[in-house]
């Protein structure tokens, strides 16, 4: 008589993770294949609605006394509202509308088709800056079609932006990684007329980038099928890890130091000079000196991805347990000697005010893009915005500011500890009211 096989258990372990790797093997590294293009992963993917990090928790704190509040009731001649605030700011040398970007979404297919092009229409008709990814001419090439005239999905997306753009505002921003420079894309774009109302207006850009959040220290992955396995593997590498039928293609992280970023920029600059130059780092224990680095060489805009990002295909492991958290990428930074953007599970206005209160310029919005556009490709990622941009302007108020550099790290209360941000971001100096204070106190009191 054969006794019947009782599955053992393991305290302690994800015994139905490790189960599904005794059964598929390297296909669980990933996240399920049918799953890309279709779910875009990040940091507590597992964990639902419920997960939250760090810069979650840090609670906003408006003080009892509002001197600033008090200039802005000088200057109006009346108490200010929420709609008094300003959320203009320049973003890497780009005037935008609001502290706010489109993030690069890579060359996987959610962010590659009509989601991308769909995205691209609403941020010019926002007017705020545009990321595309550095995967996009080396997977899907440039020209397409007959004779290579019709668009390739970068420039379609480029196209779709500046249908919709204002003069004066927003601005592309193009990245380009180290195993990308053999497609020469910043090459190709700098010397396309389809470009050049960007270059004459000075709302063109190339992001030098370093690293991503949702896989510090690998480059870019995508899934691709057989047939372009055969035609990438020649310039790729190409991994058979994800089970029948789909490949993986990966792209060297590169290798750099402090002298080949200075380079590499200085290198930009000389290169391209009617492009502003930008870099970006994924969130190494380094960061603060990454930054510095880059500024000191002459960027205009040093991202920083934290480990919260995602929209990319990544490895499960790195999602959430490879990289600093944002909080602490901001916090080793301090007060940034430049345009500092950062990105990572941005949908919200608390969680760009706080961002901005650690020395953030602006932020960038990924899969939250991504997933309004897909909700409502007309108007999907506008509403959005305006959620976003009503939330801020209301927190901003209530601290009793009126500008998004007027923030800084006395704002912010974190319930686990009490971090040092160095010297912050404080924001300009306030007026010398002391020769008004009495006179309004009294006008605002009633008296003459």
């Amino acid at each position: 008589m054969t006794t019947p096989h009782t599955p053992l258990t393991a305290g302690g372990l994800p015994v139905a993770a490790v189960r599904a790797r005794a059964r598929s093997g390297t296909r669980e590294v990933f996240p399920p294949v049918a799953a890309y293009g279709a779910e875009l992963f990040g940091a507590g993917a597992d964990a639902g609605q419920g997960y939250a990090d760090e810069l979650d928790r840090a609670r906003i704190v408006p003080p009892v006394f509002v001197p600033r509040r008090l200039e802005k009731l000088i200057e109006l001649g009346r108490e200010p509202l929420d709609d008094d605030v300003s959320l203009r700011t320049v973003i890497g040398g780009f005037d935008s509308p609001l502290p706010v970007y489109l993030s690069a979404f890579g060359s996987t297919r959610a962010g590659s088709g009509d989601l991308g092009i769909a995205a691209s229409r609403q941020a010019g008709r926002l007017g705020i800056p545009m990321v595309i990814g550095e995967n996009m001419v080396p997977v899907h090439g440039y020209r397409t079609g007959a004779g290579r005239a019709a668009p390739s999905a970068i420039t379609a997306r480029i196209r779709a932006y500046l249908d919709e753009c204002p003069e004066g505002t927003g601005g592309v921003v193009v990245q380009q990684s180290t195993e990308d420079a053999d497609s020469e894309v910043w090459n190709l774009l700098y010397s396309d007329p389809a470009t050049e109302p960007l270059l004459e207006s000075g709302r063109l850009a190339f992001e030098l980038k370093i690293g991503q959040g949702a896989k510090p220290g690998l480059g870019g992955m995508t899934v691709v099928d057989e047939a372009d396995a055969d035609r990438l593997g020649k310039r790729f590498a190409v991994r058979d890890v994800l089970g029948p039928g789909s490949r993986l293609r990966l792209a060297s992280p590169g290798t750099y130091t402090e002298e080949i970023v200075r380079q590499q920029l200085r290198f930009m600059r000389n290169n391209f000079p009617r492009a502003r130059v930008w870099a970006k780092f994924h969130p190494g224990r380094d960061i603060a000196n990454a930054a510095s680095t880059a500024w000191r060489a002459g960027a205009d805009a040093v991202t920083v991805d934290g480990a919260e990002g995602g929209t990319g295909w990544a490895p499960r492991v790195f999602l959430d347990h490879v990289g600093l958290p944002l909080a602490e990428c901001l916090r080793r930074i301090g007060r940034p000697d430049g345009c500092l953007l950062v990105t990572g599970r941005m949908w919200e206005g608390g969680r760009v005010v706080r961002s901005l209160a650690l020395g953030a310029t602006a932020t960038g919005l990924g899969r939250a893009a991504l997933v309004a556009v897909d909700e409502d490709p007309e108007d999907g990622l506008v509403r959005l915005v305006e959620a976003l941009a009503l939330e801020s302007r209301l927190l901003i108020s209530a601290l009793g500011k009126y500008t998004t550099d007027a923030l800084g790290p006395d704002d912010l209360w974190w319930p686990d500890r009490s971090p040092s941000y160095g010297s912050g971001t404080a924001g300009p100096p306030l007026a010398d009211t002391a020769t008004t204070a009495a006179a309004t106190a009294d006008r605002i009191g009633g008296r003459a």
